[in-house]
């Protein structure tokens, strides 16, 4: 009685792990890039909750908004890219910015993130 051999060759093997070695490095290239942009999303909900936020100053706003960021290691938001524009009972915070990796080569990935919160807490009256 002879039996039949079942499974993949050494060279699917080595396809599959081709494919997934390949995958995993688009991930790292991919998570650091995703990492800040949940960091700004953070930022901009916690200065949300902030007491008094809708009444600050816009420079006030953006240095507590730089200094959540400075926390999570974000070093591709510039103060350029942020905008704060006046609305009924406080401010609109607006974060728009963009993200270069080198990929392979002479390939790079490009992220664009766009980001808004509004800002109208009053605190404790």
């Amino acid at each position: 009685m002879k039996r039949n051999q079942s499974g993949i060759t050494l060279m699917s093997f080595l396809i599959v792990l081709a494919v997934v070695g390949f995958a995993a490095f688009i991930g790292m290239r991919l998570f650091p890039m995703y990492q800040e942009y949940y960091a700004v999303k953070s930022s901009l909900k916690g200065l949300a909750g902030e007491p008094g936020v809708g009444d600050m100053d816009p420079a006030k706003i953006q240095d507590l908004f730089f200094r959540r960021l400075y926390i999570n290691y974000s070093e591709n938001v510039k103060p350029g890219n942020i905008k704060i524009e006046r609305m009924d009972g406080g401010w609109k915070m607006k974060v728009n910015y963009e993200v270069r990796r080198e990929l392979v080569g002479n390939l790079d990935v490009v992220g664009k993130f766009d980001v808004s919160q509004d800002l109208t807490r009053k605190g404790v009256e």
